[in-house]
C-alpha cells in the first residue's frame, strides 16, 4: 500500500477552448502581443488577465484559450517570461550595473524582490545577481589565442 495518497496530475482540456474559432484566437493573440511587446503591460505588477481582457474587449476565457493555444502556457507564465527576459536585458546592460536587484525587479513588473528571485531562478537556473556576475566575468575574461599547427 502506498504511503502517500499521491496521484499524477491529469491534463484537463477545457471544452470551451476547442469551440473558439481559430481566427478569433489569432486576433486575440495579435492583441496580446501588442499589449505585451509594444506597450510592455507586463511591467505593471497589477496587470491581470482580467485587465488584459478588458483592454482588448474580450473575456478571460478567451485570453486563457489564446495564451494556452499559441504560447503553450498560462497567463501567469507568459507574463513572468516577459518580465524575466526584460530582467536579463537589464542585468546584462553595463549602464544598469549600479541598480539593486530590488530596482530591477520593480522595473520589470515584479511586486517584490523575493518573487523576482524565485521566478528568475526557476527560469534561468541561477539567481539574478549570479547571472549578472557570470555574464560580466565572461565579458572581461582574457581571450586565449587559438593554437594552430604552424605555431611552435
Amino acid at each position: 500500500m502506498a504511503k502517500y495518497n499521491y496521484h499524477k496530475k491529469k491534463e484537463k482540456v477545457a471544452a470551451y477552448r476547442t469551440q473558439i474559432k481559430p481566427e478569433v484566437i489569432d486576433g486575440i493573440y495579435e492583441q496580446i502581443l501588442k499589449k505585451m511587446i509594444v506597450e510592455k503591460k507586463y511591467r505593471d505588477p497589477s496587470y491581470t488577465a482580467k485587465k488584459l481582457a478588458e483592454d482588448i474587449q474580450t473575456n478571460t476565457r478567451y485570453i486563457s484559450a489564446a495564451v494556452n493555444h499559441r504560447f503553450q502556457m498560462n497567463y501567469a507564465e507568459l507574463v513572468c517570461g516577459y518580465r524575466i527576459r526584460d530582467a536579463v536585458g537589464m542585468l546584462t546592460d553595463k549602464r544598469n550595473r549600479d541598480l539593486t536587484m530590488a530596482e530591477v525587479a520593480t522595473a520589470c513588473g515584479f511586486a517584490n524582490r523575493q518573487s523576482f528571485y524565485a521566478a528568475f531562478y526557476r527560469l534561468q537556473g541561477k539567481t539574478p545577481k549570479q547571472y549578472q556576475t557570470d555574464f560580466f566575468a565572461r565579458q572581461i575574461a582574457p581571450k586565449r589565442p587559438k593554437k594552430t599547427d604552424n605555431i611552435q
